[in-house]
């Protein structure tokens, strides 16, 4: 589970809920993204979540946490239920818990029909439904798929017991008509109703190498002002990395946040890869293309995973020339001249045969970097003075050869993961120039 750990107050304008509706995701058949996407995309905009439930699809369930809801929040936010197919049910139990008609829009289903028709396929019958809104509600355009989302504002809210009015807002299940949606019909809207009392601020850096309480300790004297005025610090543990997060309001709030991260870069600068969303994958493609430089892989205990997630970044084809995947003894032989006596002195996890893979990969490729990996992902394969999680991984260029055995010691997935951080971490410092790698220095 991923947390952060936050030092400071944080002040929300609006009360703010919640509900996502779906048997699915209490069966456990669909991981609820939902919650983390809105509570992250709000929280960035200085908007704090309160509450968060997960509902199933039956009426009394939903109805319950709907009234519930409004009952003491500002706003609601209700996710999924609005399709064309039996068990969506939100517009209808809302409309009913409100006393609101359903009403048919004509223009509704005329954006429905011309989304069928312009993939060239027929319009469902059962589709029209998604035509059906509650009387007074504001329809949000879908332009990802059918149904609509739907605003409904409470002026004088009869369920909650001061009458403070609310807003129920109503999204589509799916995360590829829902995201765009909030952030382009619900976003604006929620500006417009409830603007932010004070200016606001937040930004999170992306650091690995160091665990999060060496990064609090790092990190504590240099920010301790800034703490003290009132900025939010926060340490979020992933799986092989540690994000750090700054949260600043008031007329400065900016400022606060731009100094938290030249303190903080000054502090842990070589443990800091990104800001925000950035991968430590992505970070390596983009300093190996400003500096020209080429990359190869050798990669056995790994199985290819460090080249998965490589190629996932846009761009990777100008950097990343080839890869092994040499998982037997004979393979690194044959395919990256790693000597047979290397093998039977040391072992193929071992520091010697590491550096050969690595050598062997830049040879081969004539590439500025190599990455090589071999180590004992388990539950098996130990032996002695090598216990489960044992990696070596060398990183290769035109100054030297740098190796470094790790004790990885998770499950196979977790063991391929940080393993590849790890390995990907060490390439980059050589891509940002901690070496003398440089552009035309292939062998």
């Amino acid at each position: 589970m991923v947390a952060f750990a936050v030092f400071g107050s944080t002040v929300a304008p609006v009360t703010t809920e919640i509900i996502n509706t779906g048997s699915e995701l209490l069966l456990g058949r669909v991981l609820n993204t939902h919650q983390q996407w809105l509570c992250r995309t709000l929280a960035d905009r200085g908007r704090a979540v309160h509450r968060q439930v997960a509902v199933s699809d039956e009426p009394e369930a939903l109805v319950a946490a709907v009234r519930e809801g409004l009952s003491r929040a500002d706003w609601v936010i209700v996710t999924g239920g609005l399709g064309p197919t039996c068990d969506d049910r939100t517009r209808d139990l809302v409309a009913g818990l409100l006393g609101r008609r359903l009403v048919h829009q004509p223009d509704v289903e005329v954006q429905i029909r011309a989304y069928f028709e312009g993939r060239g396929r027929p319009v469902p019958a059962r589709t029209r439904v998604e035509a059906m809104v509650p009387e007074g509600a504001e329809v949000l355009v879908n332009r990802h798929g059918t149904a609509p989302g739907l605003a409904l504002w409470l002026d004088s809210n009869p369920l909650r017991e001061s009458g403070k009015p609310s807003w129920l807002v109503m999204l589509p299940g799916p995360p590829r008509e829902l995201r765009p949606m909030f952030t382009d019909e619900v976003l604006p809207r929620l500006d417009a109703r409830f603007p932010l009392r004070e200016p606001f601020a937040c930004r999170t850096l992306k650091t690995t190498g160091l665990g999060e309480s060496y990064m609090e300790e790092r990190l504590e004297e240099p920010l301790r002002d800034l703490v003290a005025r009132g900025m939010d610090l926060g340490f979020c543990a992933r799986v092989g990395e540690v994000d750090v997060r700054f949260v600043a309001r008031g007329p400065d709030a900016r400022d606060v946040v731009d100094e938290a991260e030249r303190r903080t870069r000054e502090a842990a600068g070589e443990f800091v890869f990104g800001v925000e969303d950035d991968t430590l994958e992505k970070a390596l493609v983009e300093a190996c293309a400003r500096r020209g430089l080429h990359l190869a892989l050798a990669e056995s205990c790994t199985g290819g995973h460090v080249a998965h997630r490589i190629t996932n970044v846009p761009g990777a084809s100008n950097v990343f020339e080839a890869g092994w995947v040499t998982y037997a003894n004979a393979a690194k032989e044959r395919d990256l001249g790693v000597p047979a006596g290397l093998l039977r002195e040391h072992g193929a996890v071992s520091e010697p045969v590491a550096r050969a893979m690595a050598e062997g990969a830049r040879l081969k490729a004539g590439v500025d970097i190599a990455i090589a990996i071999t180590g004992i992902a388990g539950p098996s394969g130990a032996v002695e003075g090598k216990p489960v999680g044992t990696v070596f991984i060398a990183v290769a260029h035109a100054g030297a050869t740098r190796v470094e055995r790790r004790l990885n010691a998770f499950d196979r997935e977790t063991f391929k993961y940080v393993t590849a951080q790890q390995a990907m971490a060490m390439a980059l410092r050589v891509a940002l120039g901690d070496g003398p790698a440089d552009a035309g220095t292939r062998s």
